[in-house]
C-alpha cells in the first residue's frame, strides 16, 4: 500500500513538473552561410535561452533565390514556415504576394508588443513600408555598397593606405599602381546591378527606373541608359581592357577574391566587413562608395542591400505571438549593437547606432560607420531605394548583357539598352499579374 502510494505520490509530482502549456515552435527560413550562418543560428540560441515559452528553429535553405523560390512551394502546399528571410529585390514581389504574407506591424500589434517604426533607422523602414504607411517586413540584415580596400596592398604600390580613393578616376589611377606593383586583380565587384547601378544612381541621386524607382507604381520602367550610365559602364570596360578592373563573376562570387589577397580593391556589401576581420591575412580598410566629382549633388545616399524578415500568413495566434517576442528581441538596443558591430550590416535602430558611437567602436575600428553614414544622409525620390517587380530577373539579364562589355564583346550604350529592353518586358508582365 505504502509503495502504491509513493508511486501515486511520484507521478503527480511528475505532472506538477511538466510545463501548463506546450512550447512554440516557430520556424524561420534563411539564406545566411559561413560566419554569418554563425551569427543567427547565434542569435536564435540566445533569444531561446532567453525565455522558455518560444523556440526559434533556423533552417538553412540555400540562396536568396533559392530560399525564396522553396518558401513560396512550401507556401502553396500549405507548409511555409513562419518566417522568411527575403532578400530586398524580392520586396515588390513579397508586397504582391497577397493573401501569403501578413504584415509585421499587424503582427506586433496583436502580440501587444511595442512597435514603434520611427525608432528603426529610416532609410531602412522606409523601404519596407506599405504607400499607406504600414510596416510590412522586419529590417533584419539591411547593408550598404562600400569601397573594401587592402592596405598592405596599396603600401606596396606606393598608396597611402589611409586614404582609399573617393572618386572612379581615383579609383582607376589606384589600379593603375597596383597593377604596377604586381597585382593582377587590382579593382573588382560583387552584385554589378547592385553597385554600379542601383546604388550608382542613388549615389548620383539619379533614376534608376521611373515613377521614383518603382515606389510610385506598378507601371515603372528602368532608366538607367543616360549619358552618366553609359559613361560609367564605358569607363569600367576600358578598365577591363587594360587589366585594371577583372570581372570575378556574379553575386556575391568576388568576395572571396578581395578576402584571400586576390584583388586589392573591391565595391561590395558592407557586410563583408565580419568575413574580412575573421579570415583576410592582411590589414583591410573601408571607403565610401565612389562617385564622379563632376556630377551636382554626388554624392547623395547609397541605397539598402541585405534582406528583411517577412511573416507568413496562415499560421496560429500562439506561433505569431512567438513570432513577435523574437522581432521584440532582436530590437533591443544591445541585442542590434551586437549584431551590426559583429556583422558590418547596417544598425536596425537608430538607438543601436547610438551605442555602438558611444562605445567608441567605430574609432577602434575605422570604416565601420562608412554604412551608416552614406544611409543616414537626407534621401531624395531618386535615391530612396528601388522597388520593382521581377527584380531578381532583371538583375540577371543585366548581367548577361554586362558580360558582353567586360568581354570586350560589346558595347556600354548598346547593352544598357539592351538590358532596358529586356528588363521592361519583366515589369509589364509582373504589371499584368500584381493587377490580376
Amino acid at each position: 500500500m505504502q509503495k502504491r502510494l509513493l508511486a501515486l505520490a511520484a507521478v503527480a509530482a511528475a505532472g506538477l513538473a511538466q510545463p501548463a502549456f506546450a512550447q512554440v515552435e516557430v520556424q524561420w527560413w534563411h539564406s545566411m552561410g559561413g560566419a554569418l550562418g554563425e551569427w543567427v543560428n547565434d542569435l536564435a540560441k540566445d533569444f531561446n535561452a532567453s525565455q522558455k515559452d518560444v523556440k526559434i528553429v533556423p533552417t538553412f535553405k540555400g540562396s536568396y533565390d533559392e530560399s525564396m523560390t522553396a518558401a513560396i512551394a512550401a507556401f502553396r502546399a500549405g507548409n511555409a514556415p513562419h518566417i522568411l528571410q527575403v532578400f530586398e529585390v524580392g520586396t515588390a514581389t513579397m508586397m504582391a504576394s497577397k493573401g501569403a504574407i501578413k504584415p509585421v506591424a499587424e503582427v506586433m500589434k496583436e502580440a501587444g508588443q511595442k512597435f514603434d517604426p520611427a525608432a528603426y533607422v529610416p532609410a531602412v523602414a522606409g523601404y519596407y513600408t506599405a504607400p499607406n504607411g504600414q510596416m510590412l517586413s522586419f529590417p533584419f540584415n539591411s547593408s550598404t555598397p562600400v569601397f573594401h580596400y587592402n592596405k598592405d596592398a596599396f603600401k606596396a604600390a606606393g598608396l597611402n593606405p589611409n586614404k582609399p580613393p573617393t572618386t572612379w578616376p581615383e579609383v582607376a589611377l589606384a589600379a593603375a599602381k597596383l597593377k604596377a606593383s604586381g597585382h593582377k586583380c587590382p579593382y573588382t565587384t560583387s552584385w554589378i546591378s547592385w553597385t554600379q547601378l542601383e546604388s550608382f544612381s542613388a549615389w548620383h541621386n539619379t533614376l534608376f527606373a521611373t515613377k521614383n524607382n518603382g515606389f510610385g507604381g506598378l507601371d515603372a520602367r528602368l532608366a538607367f541608359n543616360t549619358p552618366l550610365h553609359v559613361r560609367h559602364i564605358e569607363n569600367l570596360g576600358n578598365m577591363a581592357k587594360q587589366g585594371l578592373f577583372v570581372y570575378k563573376g556574379r553575386g556575391n562570387a568576388a568576395d572571396g577574391t578581395f578576402v584571400s589577397g586576390e584583388c586589392a580593391m573591391m565595391t561590395g556589401s558592407s557586410a563583408l566587413y565580419g568575413n574580412v576581420k575573421r579570415n583576410a591575412k592582411f590589414a583591410a580598410g573601408i571607403g565610401t562608395l565612389p562617385y564622379y566629382p563632376d556630377v551636382p549633388g554626388a554624392p547623395q545616399n547609397t541605397v539598402i542591400g541585405g534582406a528583411s524578415l517577412w511573416v507568413m500568413s496562415g499560421k496560429k495566434a500562439p506561433e505569431y505571438k512567438g513570432v513577435a517576442a523574437f522581432f521584440a528581441y532582436l530590437s533591443q538596443t544591445d541585442v542590434a549593437a551586437k549584431s551590426h558591430q559583429r556583422t558590418g550590416y547596417l544598425p536596425v535602430t537608430k538607438a543601436s547606432f547610438e551605442m555602438t558611437d558611444k562605445s567608441g567602436f567605430y574609432k577602434e575600428n575605422p570604416g565601420t560607420d562608412v554604412s551608416v553614414t552614406q544611409m543616414i544622409r537626407k534621401t531624395t525620390d531618386k535615391s530612396r531605394g528601388v522597388r520593382l517587380g521581377n527584380f531578381v530577373q532583371i538583375r540577371t539579364l543585366i548581367d548577361e548583357e554586362l558580360e558582353g562589355v567586360w568581354a570586350g564583346k560589346k558595347g556600354a550604350k548598346e547593352a544598357l539598352d539592351a538590358a532596358i529592353t529586356r528588363g521592361n518586358e519583366q515589369l509589364e508582365r509582373f504589371e499584368k499579374t500584381a493587377k490580376m
